[in-house]
């Protein structure tokens, strides 16, 4: 089979090259992905990062639980404006926070932890699921579109423990922010969005475009891709939505980069 030619670095003006279009595109996608996921071969895909979360959460509770908890009990009791806050709080007549403290820090360690096998479960997700999720959009949705993809399962492996170790390393640096409950909450948000987006945007089209066709398309859709990400990370704040949104999450990024690789292919073609 004949290869294209190599993807021009820019288009012409009259072909739809805007992020704006990709992201008129992301209500499509889940749109489309809503149903894909009621299919049975996908409901069933769920299962394995679902096990795989449940299973790490379990170890990492058991393992970092005490230390976590313990560092924590250190820190607001020897911080200084939490002990002013405290006996202000006092003399109100309110609340003690080093008297809640003995049951709101566990509550605290395991909310903080919790994320940890998250990303497992969705390194999982994009290594082990995905391949799952685009051999069933090909054959159905997709059945026309060429696969021109190289080293697939490699790249796929390589984006997945880098992107895993970033966000660990980077949940872990952030903790401290966590001591004030906003910043913990913009923490978790931009993490997820991070990972959703580092993660699945890279394996919803690895299989199907070109290392050319890939690099492109991801500075075209970038805005859209993060878009994605940060609306999935939304959702993540939900916990039922921990069960389908590793899947559900591979059902948008693919649904939307291979129809953005649809009308690359098809803009391509009115050019060459």
């Amino acid at each position: 089979m004949p290869e294209f030619p190599p993807v021009p670095a820019r288009l012409p003006e009259r072909a739809e090259d805007s992020n704006s279009l990709g992201l008129e595109g992301v209500g499509q996608a889940f749109g489309r992905a809503v149903k894909s996921q009621l299919h049975p071969r996908m409901l069933l895909a769920m299962l394995l990062p679902f096990v795989i979360m449940f299973v790490g959460a379990i170890v990492l509770l058991l393992v970092a639980l005490g230390p976590l908890t313990a560092w924590m009990d250190r820190q607001i009791t020897e911080s200084a404006t939490v002990v002013q806050a405290d006996q202000w709080l006092v003399s109100l007549g309110l609340f003690s926070v080093l008297t809640v403290k003995a049951w709101l820090l566990p509550v605290a360690s395991v909310v903080i932890l919790l994320p940890i096998s998250g990303i497992l479960g969705l390194a999982v997700a994009a290594v082990c699921v995905m391949p799952m999720v685009i051999s069933h959009l090909s054959g159905t949705t997709y059945a026309s579109l060429r696969r021109e993809g190289r080293n697939s399962f490699v790249v796929s492996l390589w984006n997945a423990v880098w992107v895993s170790i970033l966000f660990a390393l980077g949940w872990i640096l952030t903790l401290p922010l966590w001591l004030a409950p906003p910043l913990g909450l913009v923490v978790s948000v931009f993490w997820w969005a991070f990972a959703f987006c580092r993660m699945m945007r890279v394996d919803a089209i690895v299989e199907h475009a070109s290392p050319a066709e890939r690099r492109l398309l991801l500075a075209r859709h970038s805005t859209a891709f993060w878009g994605i990400g940060l609306i999935c990370a939304l959702i993540n704040l939900i916990p039922p939505a921990w069960v389908f949104l590793p899947v559900f999450s591979g059902l948008v990024y693919t649904h939307f980069g291979l129809s953005a690789l649809t009308r690359l292919r098809a803009q391509r073609g009115q050019v060459d």
